[in-house]
């Protein structure tokens, strides 16, 4: 079996976050890391190079592939910034349907600015993913 190639790294998560050009973006990424430090009780680690997560947790399914992953997070991506979380529960729809100016991947939310997206649902959101992951995988 392969080893993942995204795993926890020794950079600092704020210092990362600091080096971003962009002040609106940077701006937004230490809303982001407050949020998700507050939801989870964790600190932040880098995940590779450019995700940021919090907390983790084992994983296997049934194919036999396991590994280690963030219960959430964050990345800076060129367009968008990118939230990892649990998102097929369907009794999450309500609230996906409050958020705001978003896109919907497999298991990422897609977000061009906070300003665009309610804050208070966002934090719903993380929250409940950060719940159904914890119930799913312990």
């Amino acid at each position: 079996m392969s080893e993942a190639k995204t795993k926890p790294t020794a950079v600092d998560p704020l210092q990362f976050i600091a080096e971003i050009p962009d002040e609106a973006r940077r701006s937004d990424l230490l809303q982001l890391h407050e949020l998700m430090q507050r939801v989870t009780g964790k600190p932040a680690v880098m995940w590779g190079p450019s995700i940021i997560g919090f907390d983790h947790y084992q994983y296997r399914y049934a194919s036999g592939h396991s590994g280690e992953w963030a219960v959430t997070g964050f990345a800076n991506r060129a367009k968008d910034i990118t939230v990892y979380l649990m998102a097929g529960a369907e009794d999450s729809q309500e609230l996906f349907e409050r958020l705001g100016k978003h896109r919907m991947g497999k298991s990422c939310l897609y977000i061009r600015k906070l300003a665009d997206v309610d804050l208070q649902v966002l934090e719903q959101l993380v929250r409940h993913s950060v719940s159904e992951i914890k119930r799913q995988w312990g």
